[in-house]
């Protein structure tokens, strides 16, 4: 009963979105004085929408369209027609949502109009273009996601345990087993099916003309006329305890952790704002004032950043501010260690450490708990609350910053049900209290119940894995230099974060080797099939 119910729910969930869809939605941000014309498609479909088997089938669609030609232009020949436009164009995908971005000077919009016109009416999806495309992909969920950033590989494990056994599990670029299967066919056919008028939203900013603005909207009406039917978005699942998976892997250089849990609020909701506070004196991404990145790598120079967020936040090892494009449903609260010492590299460097049996890792997880299970039960003081609410007044302006950054965010509002997101944070934050934000820590967050990932070197696995399942005190190491310059308030505090209670109910080491090779069931996706 509890399946058929579930099944119901999702078709249901599926329907509105397909019966309510905003086709031919138009957000429109007029720059008149701008020398730049932005265009901005959004389709809510996302990696939701891969079938089961084909898990990376809509990052691949959307990546070939602007990676492929129309008509008798190859993508060479696109790319050398554009060139004296100063031009750019691409795409993306994320789990609900793809784009297509499109930047002109507004001199030569009427010129580049006809390649934004002739990719999205008419891609030509030839073999050869797709077989580069795919061959790009199936390497990089083969090899590159484990080799070149165990810190981007953590975020997204992280993701593949929260959300397991729903079609939000896996990567947007899908699985190995999954993009290996994909056909031309199925792109051809996934491009009808959900890139169509129906799922689609236009965005338009800067120095352009009302005629051009109603001519897109018509133009763009000659896109596929099926009305898809979307997938209801996965959401994540909280453990019980905690639940820590290490992900053992040749010659890693460190120990990258990502933990978390499901939070129940988007942008949407008002208490979201409240959580920015809290989260920002916490762990603002790359901000040296917040509290983790103060203890952990100001004060005891483990590493590079340590970091929390209350949504996905992508490509945060290149991205100084948080991008637009990648609105999502599911939401879910997360801590970034970025990669401490391993035991094996901290001997290798300091012949007083030869002893130690376990790097930095189970110190830096516990420090992290300490810190936010303090903020938990003793909330903000005023006036570090005054502090960060009017650094984050002034922050966010600076997320909008171009007229395409400013076009993203307005359309992520309509996604959300806002109409100018970062005009209603400035005035939410304006009236925001210290009790408003103290709430909120106590109603959303909680460091009893969580998954975490610990990216770390075949030496470290097991080691770590046995301080952790016995809860033993992990006592931090210090070379003798270091040691010696710090202060004894620091030194005490040690004492106090290595045997900080940490309730780990389950620790399992996986083989790297072993990670985002699989599909997911069609049962577990909850995948259906499109209304014709």
């Amino acid at each position: 009963m509890k399946s058929i119910t579930l099944s119901i729910f999702t078709f249901c969930f599926a329907l509105v979105l397909s019966l309510g869809s905003t086709a031919q939605d138009l957000v429109e941000l007029k720059l008149p004085k701008s020398n730049k014309v932005v265009i901005q498609l959004m389709f809510r479909n996302g990696s939701i929408c891969d079938p089961a088997g084909k898990e990376g089938l809509t990052y691949l669609t959307a990546n070939l369209v602007t990676e492929g030609g129309f008509g008798t232009l190859s993508a060479t020949d696109i790319k050398d027609k554009i060139y004296p436009y100063s031009a750019n164009f691409g795409s993306s995908c994320d789990k609900e949502v793809s784009n297509f971005y499109f930047e002109v000077p507004a001199d030569y919009l009427n010129d580049f109009y006809d390649i934004v016109k002739g990719l999205m009416l008419t891609p030509a999806f030839k073999t050869e273009d797709f077989e580069r495309v795919k061959s790009n992909q199936q390497n990089y969920v083969d090899q590159l996601i484990r080799q070149s950033s165990d810190e981007e590989y953590g975020k997204k494990y992280l993701e593949d345990v929260l959300f397991r056994g729903t079609n939000y599990q896996y990567m947007t670029t899908g699985t190995s087993e999954g993009v290996k299967s994909i056909t031309l066919d199925d792109v051809k056919n996934h491009y009808k099916n959900f890139f169509t008028r129906n799922n689609l939203t236009i965005g338009l900013a800067g120095n352009y003309s009302d005629e051009f603005a109603a001519k897109i909207k018509t133009d763009l009406k000659g896109m596929s006329a099926t009305v898809p039917v979307i997938p209801a978005p996965g959401k994540a699942a909280m453990a019980e305890g905690l639940n820590v998976e290490i992900v053992s892997k040749d010659n890693a250089l460190g120990s990258a952790i990502s933990a978390g849990f499901p939070l129940a609020i988007t942008r949407s909701n008002d208490d979201f704002v409240a959580l920015m506070i809290a989260n920002s004196w916490l762990g603002e991404h790359r901000k040296s004032y917040s509290r983790l990145y103060k203890k952990i790598r100001e004060e005891r120079s483990m590493n590079y950043g340590d970091y929390t967020y209350i949504e996905w936040y992508e490509s945060g090892g290149s991205n100084m501010l948080p991008p637009s494009g990648v609105p999502r449903s599911s939401n879910y609260f997360s801590i970034w260690v970025r990669p401490v010492q391993t035991a094996s590299g901290l001997k290798g460097q300091y012949e007083e450490l030869k002893d130690i049996e376990i790097g930095h890792a189970h110190y830096a997880l516990r420090m992290a708990l300490k810190e936010m299970d303090a903020l938990i039960k003793n909330g903000m003081t005023k006036e570090d609350f005054e502090a960060t609410r009017d650094f984050l007044k002034s922050y966010t302006k600076l997320y909008i910053q171009s007229p395409a950054s400013q076009l993203g965010y307005l359309m992520d509002a309509k996604f959300y049900g806002r109409k100018d997101w970062i005009k209603e944070l400035d005035a939410l934050l304006t009236t925001m209290t210290l009790d408003q934000v103290n709430k909120a820590i106590k109603k959303y967050w909680q460091t009893q119940n969580m998954n975490i990932v610990v990216i770390t070197d075949k030496s470290e696995a097991e080691p770590l894995a046995k301080s952790l399942r016995n809860n033993s005190p992990s006592p931090m190491s210090y070379s003798d230099g270091l040691k010696a310059s710090l202060s004894q308030d620091i030194l005490n505090e040690d004492r106090s974060v290595e045997s900080f209670p940490m309730p780990v109910k389950k620790v399992t080491i996986v083989d790297s080797e072993s990670t985002f090779r699989k599909s997911i069931s069609s049962d577990s996706k909850g995948i259906l099939k499109i209304q014709k």
